[in-house]
C-alpha cells in the first residue's frame, strides 16, 4: 500500500480540491488467490443520450450525483491482507498485518465490489437492471418511472415523480456518502447546457 496525492479538477480545469488516498498495490495481487471477479459495467454513450432525450422530451428534472470515496463502500468477498499503512504502524506489533473488511482504492476487485454493493441497494429499492446496458437501472411502478445511470461514482438521475426522487436521494444518502451536484452540467465528456426549451 502507498499514499497517493492528487488534485481534483473541475470540468473547466480549475482546482476543486486536493485529495489524499491510501491505495493498495493491486499489481501484487494474484488472480484466484487475492481476487476472483474484477469486471464492472461501464455505461454506454448511446444510453446516456437516450436517457437525456427521454428526460428532455418529457420535461423531467435531471440531477447529477457523486458518491464520495465510492470504492470504500464495497464489501470484500475474499480475504485480503495488507501491511500496516505508513505512519500508522503499531511499534509494539511491527510484524502484524491488517485484514481488510472493505475495499480500498488500488485493489483489482474494488470497482466490482462497489458496483455489487450499489446495485444491490437499487434492486432492494425496486429498480431493475437493464439487460442491454447493466449500468442503467430502471424503476417502474404504476405511473412512476425513474432512470439511474451509473458510471463508477458518478450518476445521472431522472424521473417523473419528484417526491419519489427525493425519497430515493434520502435513502441513498443514509447509506452512502452522496453529493448532490444539482442539475446535470458535465457527465463523461458530455457538456450539458440547459435552456428553456431543452438541453
Amino acid at each position: 500500500e502507498t499514499g497517493v496525492y492528487k488534485t481534483k479538477l473541475n470540468a473547466d480545469g480549475t482546482v476543486l480540491k486536493p485529495r489524499a488516498r491510501l491505495v493498495a498495490r493491486g499489481n501484487e495481487q494474484e488472480e484466484g488467490v487475492d481476487f476472483w471477479e474484477t469486471f464492472s459495467p461501464v455505461v454506454r454513450t448511446a444510453t446516456i443520450r437516450t436517457v437525456l432525450h427521454v428526460a428532455v422530451t418529457k420535461k423531467w428534472m435531471i440531477k447529477q450525483l457523486d458518491v464520495q470515496n465510492a470504492f470504500l463502500h464495497g464489501d470484500l468477498k475474499e480475504s485480503v491482507y495488507m501491511m500496516q499503512p505508513p505512519g500508522f504502524e503499531d511499534l509494539m506489533k511491527p510484524d502484524h498485518v491488517c485484514k481488510l473488511k472493505k475495499a480500498i482504492y488500488g485493489l483489482k476487485q474494488a470497482p466490482r465490489a462497489w458496483f455489487d454493493k450499489f446495485s444491490k441497494f437499487l434492486l432492494q429499492f425496486g429498480f431493475q437492471c437493464s439487460f442491454p446496458d447493466p449500468s442503467l437501472f430502471i424503476y417502474h411502478r404504476g405511473t412512476d418511472v425513474i432512470y439511474l445511470l451509473l458510471y463508477v461514482d458518478d450518476m445521472i438521475l431522472t424521473g417523473n415523480n419528484e417526491i419519489l426522487l427525493k425519497v430515493l436521494l434520502e435513502k441513498l444518502s443514509s447509506v452512502f456518502r452522496m453529493k448532490d451536484m444539482g442539475s446535470i452540467h458535465y457527465f463523461l465528456g458530455i457538456q450539458v447546457h440547459q435552456c428553456e426549451d431543452g438541453l
